[in-house]
């Protein structure tokens, strides 16, 4: 840990940025975050940063997405830390099928924006999730980088429908309304509708890159293969040795995206 808070320390060093709010709306359910943009004027690249799905409360100490959306600002790209539904300053409850039409939503108030040249999501396991159907359905999307993402939801079916599921999102903060779903059948079957594997072949001809690490716990590092072998050109997968699935935090898988960004 560490070693990580020095690479913090030193994204945030001389970085010269525009900050200001960010809202849009989806579904009738706002969507609120950060726009982190460069100093210098002219046309740019935005990278919306697509959290994971929480499994706790914010950890002490913890800079999140932050060093990350200061390091692309200072680079000349721009940066936008947001929430999915149900999560942070967002509205709405957690909805995995939703947050895939929230970015869609992110994407095209995005590209209303003069400056805004060209948007490339960086998506993080539950949130590369929504990255990959989102760009299979909006041609705003240029390309996206998916950090340990999920090829499916599979493992979700064995937790009991409606009980502990929905229970456990409750505690951890995500479903905030205590009517939340409607349906749990239903609510559960739209993590089979974003079924990664089965959308990210259309994202092509935009460009891919999947990244993982191989002591990754929570999703194991074949979804990673699933998901190179279900793409289609142009794409690339970089596999990080004893990679943890919290990939953030790794300066090598960081790097490696700031390179693709840049040769893309």
């Amino acid at each position: 840990m560490a070693k990580n808070a020095k690479v913090v320390v030193a994204y945030r060093l001389g970085v010269e940025m525009k900050r200001k709010p960010f809202e849009t709306s989806c579904d009738g359910i706002a969507i609120r975050g950060e726009l982190f943009l460069p100093k210098q004027s002219g046309a740019i690249t935005v990278v919306p940063l697509c959290h994971g799905i929480p499994r706790e409360g914010p950890r002490q100490g913890d800079p999140g997405y932050l060093p990350v959306a200061q390091r692309l600002a200072e680079s000349g790209y721009g940066a936008l830390m947001f929430n999915f539904r149900g999560c942070g300053v967002s509205d709405g409850d957690f909805d995995i099928a939703g947050w895939g039409r929230d970015l869609v939503a992110v994407a095209e108030s995005l590209a209303a924006m003069p400056q805004v040249e060209r948007i490339v999501p960086w998506g993080f396991s539950g949130g590369a999730a929504a990255s990959v159907w989102a760009a299979a359905h909006s041609e705003k999307i240029a390309a996206t980088a998916l950090f340990a993402c999920p090829a499916e939801f599979a493992a979700l079916k064995a937790v009991p429908v409606g009980s502990a599921l929905v229970e456990y999102f409750r505690k951890v903060g995500i479903i905030r309304d205590p009517d939340f779903p409607p349906d749990a059948e239903e609510w559960l079957k739209s993590f089979e509708s974003i079924t990664p594997e089965n959308h990210i072949g259309r994202i092509s001809p935009r460009p891919v890159f999947i990244i993982h690490g191989t002591a990754d716990e929570t999703v194991p590092v074949e979804h990673a293969h699933r998901l190179d072998r279900a793409a289609k050109e142009p794409k690339q997968l970089l596999l990080i040795e004893n990679g943890p699935h919290r990939l953030r935090e790794s300066p090598e898988a960081i790097d490696a995206a700031f390179e693709w960004l840049g040769k893309i």
